[in-house]
């Protein structure tokens, strides 16, 4: 569902980066009042995994059109929402900057369509919900179909009202809307059943990993691996997914790119401008793996290496990022 530039207005896509804005200053304020070193690495991992899945487009039988993870509703769920939000935006941030995925001047939107709904809502709204009376195998599945399905719906249809706001008149409302809400009620479905899946694993690896959930309270949540081990295997999963399985994606087109070319004709839309040619120009300077491949090749050792590459990357920004909240916190602490 990533965004190009020429599907918004700069007026739109400022309003958006304010919002996104908003929601990451209000996440990080809220990351700052914690004081849980444990997650710095699950949070590495774990985005590492979200940015190696979101490689790999699954096929919607019966439509021409595939999809991928969006991921917020599964981080959230592991890391809670400020920290699985501002994972998401490090993820996003990378895939545009250095493979431009997604337009730039479109970057707020992204975060907001694919992030804010999922780590939110999905988190705030289902998953707490449903976990508040203690937590088993069939809530897990039941939250993550439900999760991902509403806050795709969400997402979806907020591409379609920034659209609109922006005036592209080639995507009439009305009929965007019609397209792209069944088609990502295909894909929430998919997500739902993948997001089940790295949960109910988490939880018999290591129940307490899951965000809300009270293992003290609930002994038949027994851990079956150490925290450490069970990180080694997400890790292991993230390279394999990332450096090998990314190799057989699905070659159709998104649901975002579908739904155009049913209205348009085509997958992308054309726009001009100072802030469309300085957003582009910035992104090929910055993208050095463009489109998950080496420039001006298309061979598939370019796209493992990409998928490697850009999971290492998300480990070393979440981190990093973990570490200065942690020193603007201690340097907080002692001037108070």
């Amino acid at each position: 569902m990533h965004m190009a530039d020429a599907m918004v207005t700069p007026a739109v896509a400022a309003t958006m980066y304010l919002c996104t804005g908003v929601a990451g200053a209000y996440s990080i304020k809220k990351i700052r009042l914690e004081d849980n070193d444990k997650t710095i690495p699950v949070m590495g991992v774990m985005g590492a995994f979200v940015f190696a899945a979101q490689m790999i487009n699954f096929t919607i039988p019966g439509t021409g059109s595939s999809g991928h993870l969006c991921g917020g509703m599964l981080l959230s769920a592991v890391l809670g929402p400020y920290a699985g939000f501002l994972t998401m935006i490090g993820i996003l941030l990378i895939q545009c900057l250095l493979f431009a995925d997604g337009g730039l001047l479109a970057l707020g939107c992204n975060v907001w369509n694919m992030a804010f709904y999922g780590c939110f809502i999905g988190s705030l709204l289902i998953w707490k919900t449903l976990m508040r009376k203690g937590a088993s195998k069939k809530k897990i599945i039941l939250a993550s179909i439900l999760g991902c399905v509403i806050t795709l719906q969400f997402g979806a249809f907020s591409v379609t009202l920034e659209t609109l706001a922006s005036g592209i008149t080639a995507l009439p409302f009305a009929v965007f809307a019609a397209v792209m809400q069944p088609i990502h009620l295909a894909i929430g479905l998919v997500e739902g059943l993948i997001t089940a899946a790295v949960l109910c694993f988490l939880y018999e690896a290591r129940p307490e990993l899951l965000w809300g959930i009270d293992t003290a309270a609930y002994p038949h949540a027994k851990a079956r691996f150490t925290q450490s081990k069970t990180i080694g295997i997400l890790a292991l999963i993230t390279m394999i997914t990332g450096g090998i399985l990314s190799l057989f994606a699905s070659a159709f087109p998104d649901g975002l790119e579908w739904s155009l070319e049913r209205i348009t004709g085509s997958t992308e839309l054309e726009a001009a401008g100072l802030a469309y040619d300085t957003a582009a120009k910035i992104q090929e300077t910055t993208a050095l793996l463009p489109d998950y491949a080496f420039k001006n090749s298309e061979t598939i050792t370019g796209t493992s290496f990409s998928g490697i590459i850009g999971a290492l990357v998300v480990v070393a920004v979440c981190i990093g990022c973990c570490q200065l909240i942690r020193f603007v916190r201690k340097k907080i602490c002692i001037n108070e």
